[in-house]
């Protein structure tokens, strides 16, 4: 019988619980500055398969399928009152969740992974937020290696630094991450990065990991199911700019019955980790619009 391995970490604050997806190549971690600014809520994230401290498949197999079904796992447990280890899953803290359904809060990657889980566990929702969901329409062919830009910068990616110190000057010197607040950085390469036996710190999640979950992006069927989501649903976007998944953000939001369809035109992409003060914001609102708070 396989068991799924998860790892989950409580964030902090009483209350609610507000559940955290990540985007590809990031970690739990980085929702820290967003989650410092919601006390009133109990702020737990976890790590993706083959991301932050939740290991790869050993085949290195990459299904956004097995993404969604994690998620929805995750919430399915902090749903039944108790220790996510109920669900297979092991956390970095001995917390406990009131039980009842929780609010999902998502970004890129993370955010089609949640709108999954609100598909297959509806009941374990109070509502979703989510930043720039990855959700494509049939039309949008997949595309392989070299030419899935994204995917090719992933494997050419540094994933190893003299010091956490080191990788910081590094991200922060140049696009596209530079646009991170400190904190948010500090949170992205704390949370991302292991010292090895090498004293090097060295990306948890591997450059091959990420390039092959960027290459299976659209390996879904998540776009035609969106019409049946019964979860309340408010959908953040940064300026819509071709090519990116601003560009197709309030298309997907009218596909969500009901969906709320928020643009921030002054974020890119990475407008959690740009402005993680607005972000908390918006999902304390949310919070309160789903009568959570």
């Amino acid at each position: 019988m396989t068991i799924r391995t998860i790892a989950v970490h409580d964030l902090g604050g009483t209350g609610p619980t507000t559940m955290y997806a990540h985007a590809t190549g990031f970690h739990a971690r980085c929702w820290e500055p967003v989650a410092a600014r919601l006390p009133s809520m109990h702020n737990i994230a976890y790590d993706a398969k083959g991301h932050g401290d939740t290991p790869a498949d050993p085949d290195g197999a990459v299904d956004w399928a097995t993404y969604g079904a994690d998620a929805a796992a995750v919430a399915d447990s902090l749903n039944d009152a108790g220790s996510v280890n109920d669900a297979g899953s092991r956390n970095d803290a001995d917390f406990l969740n009131d039980g009842g359904p929780v609010l999902g809060v998502g970004h890129s990657m993370g955010g089609a992974a949640l709108l999954m889980a609100a598909l297959s566990s509806p009941e374990s929702f109070t509502g979703i937020v989510v930043y720039e969901p990855i959700v494509m329409p049939p039309a949008f062919a997949s595309v392989n290696g070299d030419s899935n830009l994204l995917a090719a910068r992933a494997r050419r990616r540094r994933s190893t630094f003299a010091s956490f110190e080191q990788a910081v000057a590094n991200y922060s010197s140049k696009p596209p991450l530079n646009i991170f607040t400190p904190e948010s950085m500090e949170a992205y390469v704390r949370g991302g990065f292991a010292v090895g036996d090498d004293r090097l710190v060295h990306l948890k999640c591997s450059p091959e990991h990420e390039a092959r979950t960027f290459e299976a992006a659209s390996d879904h069927d998540t776009w035609e199911r969106l019409v049946d989501i019964s979860v309340p649903v408010w959908l953040l976007c940064g300026r819509p700019q071709d090519g990116q998944p601003s560009a197709g953000a309030a298309s997907l939001a009218e596909r969500i019955p009901g969906a709320r369809y928020i643009q921030l035109d002054h974020l890119g992409h990475f407008g959690p980790m740009q402005s993680p003060g607005e972000i908390a914001a918006l999902i304390a609102d949310a919070a309160a619009n789903f009568s959570l708070i």
